[in-house]
């Protein structure tokens, strides 16, 4: 079986298993359960890998907990940042789970002997709270214990029958791709709350390479509205032959999202002391300030929500706004994570940030924003993407890719709205595609229809617009007709219809003569 078929396989079966356990419950609640399940047995059979170091004679699930001595203990935390105990891994919980009474509240515990066992340690922050969202006492399970034991059981059996492969070869890539599957799915069925949380792999791909472009190493890379991890996750399957060295950072403001995320990082094989993930709101209360800055930035933050703004007079004196002149309208945050994220790149990185097409055209403050970018020669390419290629929202948005090394002042517009392939529920991004935009964006030769790159005075006089439109010219896909042509087919269609006409009438009469 292919990797491919592999892929397909697991994830059909982890989508039935969500199915079948769910209920009535909601489904983007109850994935907490399906995800958290998932993440549960990654870490214990990884741990197990661990401690086993590849001799087959030593079978770490079988062993007492009390022969695991105090130095293995701590050297295993210092490591992994975490420790299990034999009788605490998914295999051993899950082979008695139909049988076991105290199923959820055993559950619960063994979930906060994992976090707690960080405690004093400097993975402490990573590992604090990576089961919160996995209530094993929620109502949402069932009324009664029993309910909810029955609904663990289903979930912790249909995990334990997934097949992964050999852990070393295969099983951290499924894995890792199954948890983006159903995170995806749950975000495509999730309405309003999905599209926020989850960037799809196809456009994060896109993304991570723009950012990243003819960089051999960069020091580390980060995400300002992290969400769940996807876009930093493809910047690590992009860079695999290279060197991200510091590792993968990012902030989060959605509690539940911010525990995805790391749990992503691990599901991903990305230890704890190679990514730092933040609770908070970027724009009031920004982490890594001491960290920055950044070679590369990859952000899809959300679109023109309303922030604190000119409500606190401190921002205008903010480092990362104060160049500007100006704050982001209230109403519409946009540019201000476009300047934060300005402000934690280095001067050799790229940033490469979906925003909402609005932006680019509408006056007042954003358009002073725009003059500053422009001014200052930071706004490299801008590239406008087809339609209905997120979760739960059909809006064409755009990317915009900022640099601090440009060589020239020109900026790049491409037009890549046609580049699509039809979906069941959204559109998508072929690697066709984004090789034929990634092209464009290294060559920055002018293509009819495609791509075009504009002297800053040419833009500047068009009130600083950056809207990809005004200056790539849309392909005139009418069908050229020939006036003279058409009328003398008209001319002829007419002759016919006549003479039908008459044809008729003299049927007619004739007719009616008989009858006479």
């Amino acid at each position: 079986m292919t990797s491919t078929q592999q892929r397909a396989e697991l994830q059909r079966q982890i989508w039935q298993i969500a199915n079948e356990v769910r209920g009535s419950v909601d489904g983007w609640d109850f994935k907490q359960y399906v995800l958290g399940t998932l993440f549960y047995r990654f870490i214990s059979e990884n741990f197990a890998s661990y401690i086993e170091g590849g001799d087959e004679s030593v079978n770490y699930a079988a062993l007492p907990d009390d022969v695991i001595s105090a130095e293995i203990k701590d050297d295993a935390i210092k490591t992994k940042g975490y420790f299990i105990y034999p009788n605490q891994l998914f295999a051993n919980i899950a082979a008695t789970a139909n049988n076991n009474a105290n199923l959820n509240t055993d559950l619960a515990a063994l979930f906060s002997a994992i976090e707690s066992s960080a405690n004093g340690y400097p993975s402490e922050l990573d590992i604090k709270g990576l089961f919160a969202d996995f209530d094993t006492t929620s109502n949402r399970l069932g009324n009664t214990v029993a309910d909810k034991n029955t609904r663990l059981a289903s979930i912790l059996k249909g995990v334990e029958k997934l097949s992964f492969g050999n852990f070393q070869e295969s099983h951290i890539d499924l894995f890792g791709d199954a948890y983006e599957f159903l995170i995806s799915n749950y975000a495509a069925n999730a309405g309003k709350s999905g599209g926020e949380f989850f960037t799809p792999q196809h456009v994060s791909k896109l993304i991570a390479q723009l950012a990243m472009h003819k960089q051999a190493t960069v020091n580390k890379i980060y995400d300002p509205a992290a969400g769940s991890g996807s876009l930093l996750l493809q910047a690590k399957k992009h860079f695999d032959a290279h060197i991200i060295e510091d590792g993968f950072f990012g902030q989060e403001i959605n509690h539940t999202t911010y525990n995805l995320a790391r749990m992503n990082m691990f599901l991903h094989n990305i230890n704890y002391d190679k990514f730092n993930m933040a609770l908070g709101d970027t724009l009031k209360d920004p982490r890594f300030g001491d960290d920055k800055p950044f070679d590369a930035i990859v952000s899809n933050p959300p679109y023109s929500i309303n922030w604190i703004g000119s409500d606190d007079p401190t921002l205008i004196n903010d480092e990362r706004f104060a160049p500007a002149g100006v704050l982001a309208p209230k109403s519409k945050a946009d540019f201000a994570f476009v300047l934060h994220a300005l402000s934690y790149l280095s001067s050799k990185g790229r940033a490469a940030i979906v925003c909402f097409p609005g932006i680019f055209y509408r006056g007042g403050a954003e358009q002073k924003i725009r003059q500053y970018l422009l001014d200052n020669n930071y706004v490299e390419t801008i590239i406008s993407l087809a339609p209905n290629l997120f979760f739960g929202t059909t809006i064409a948005v755009n990317i915009l890719v900022l640099s601090k090394h440009k060589a020239d002042n020109l900026t790049q517009f491409i037009d890549a709205s046609a580049l699509f392939k039809k979906a069941t529920n959204t559109n998508t991004l072929s690697d066709e595609h984004i090789a034929q935009i990634m092209t464009a964006f290294d060559d920055k030769t002018d293509v009819e229809h495609f791509a075009k790159s504009v002297q800053y005075d040419a833009i500047a006089a068009n009130d600083y617009n950056l809207s990809v439109s005004s200056y790539v010219e849309t392909k005139d896909t009418r069908v050229v007709i020939n006036i003279t042509e058409l009328n003398a087919e008209l001319k002829t269609t007419v002759a016919k219809i006549d003479q039908l006409r008459a044809d008729i009438d003299a049927i007619v009469a004739e007719i009616e003569g008989d009858v006479a």
